[in-house]
C-alpha cells in the first residue's frame, strides 16, 4: 500500500475546510444568539411561569452534551423520516447548544445592571420595552461582551463534533488526510495550529475587552 505525503495540496485542503468550521461557528452564534436573546429576556420576565420555562430550557441544554443534541438532530430525526443534510443538522445542533449558554450569559449581564438604572428609568415613566431599549440593554451588552467573545472560542472548538456525522470541517478534513498519508503527528499538528490561529485572537480579544471594560467602569 502506497501512502501520499503531506504536502501543499493537503495543507490547502485543510485551509479550505477551515472555512466550513467558520461557517458553522457563524451559524451557531447567529442562531444561538437570536434564540438566546429571547430566552434571556424570558429568564428575567416579570411572569413567574415564563421565568421558570426559560430556566428549565437552559438547564436542559446545559445538562446535555452537544454531541447528544447532534445525534438527535441527525440520526434521531432520520428515524422519524426527516433526513437533514449534515450541515443543517450540525447548524441546528450548535444553535441549540449556543442558545442555552448565551441565554445564561446575557441573563447574568441584564441582572448585573445596577438596580438604580431600573428605578431611574421607571421614574421617567418608561415602558418595559423602552427601559430595555434605551437603558438596560446598552449596558448589558457592554457587560456581556468579554464572556460572549470567550464563549465563541468554545463554539469554534466544539464544531469538531460535526465530523462524527460526516460533515467535512477542519477536524474531519484532518482525519481524511491522515487516512491518506498516515502521518498523524504532522497532519493533526497543522490542524491544531489552524484552530489556534482562530481561537487565540478571540481569547486575547476577550481578555482585552474584560480589562478595558473593567477599567472603564471605575470612572
Amino acid at each position: 500500500m502506497i501512502f501520499r505525503t503531506f504536502g501543499p495540496s493537503e495543507f490547502w485542503f485543510l485551509v479550505q475546510s477551515l472555512q466550513w468550521t467558520l461557517v458553522l461557528t457563524a451559524m451557531a452564534l447567529a442562531g444561538g444568539g437570536l434564540v438566546g436573546f429571547f430566552v434571556a429576556l424570558a429568564r428575567v420576565s416579570q411572569l413567574k411561569a415564563v421565568r421558570l420555562a426559560a430556566a428549565v430550557y437552559i438547564q436542559i441544554i446545559q445538562g446535555i452534551p452537544v454531541l447528544m443534541i447532534l445525534f438527535l438532530s441527525f440520526y434521531g430525526l432520520s428515524l422519524m423520516g426527516y433526513q437533514l443534510p449534515p450541515l443543517v443538522a450540525a447548524g441546528v445542533s450548535m444553535t441549540i447548544y449556543a442558545s442555552g449558554y448565551l441565554a445564561e450569559i446575557w441573563r447574568g449581564s441584564i441582572q448585573s445592571v445596577p438596580k438604580q438604572q431600573w428605578e431611574g428609568s421607571e421614574s421617567l415613566a418608561m415602558t418595559r420595552v423602552q427601559q430595555y431599549r434605551y437603558v438596560i440593554l446598552p449596558q448589558a451588552v457592554r457587560i456581556s461582551l468579554p464572556s460572549t467573545v470567550g464563549f465563541a472560542v468554545q463554539v469554534v472548538k466544539n464544531t469538531s463534533i460535526a465530523s462524527l456525522i460526516g460533515f467535512v470541517e477542519l477536524a474531519r478534513a484532518g482525519q481524511l488526510i491522515n487516512n491518506a498519508t498516515f502521518q498523524p503527528f504532522r497532519v493533526f499538528l497543522v490542524v491544531a495550529a489552524l484552530y489556534f490561529v482562530i481561537c487565540y485572537p478571540l481569547s486575547q480579544l476577550s481578555r482585552w475587552l474584560e480589562r478595558r471594560l473593567r477599567v472603564g467602569s471605575r470612572h
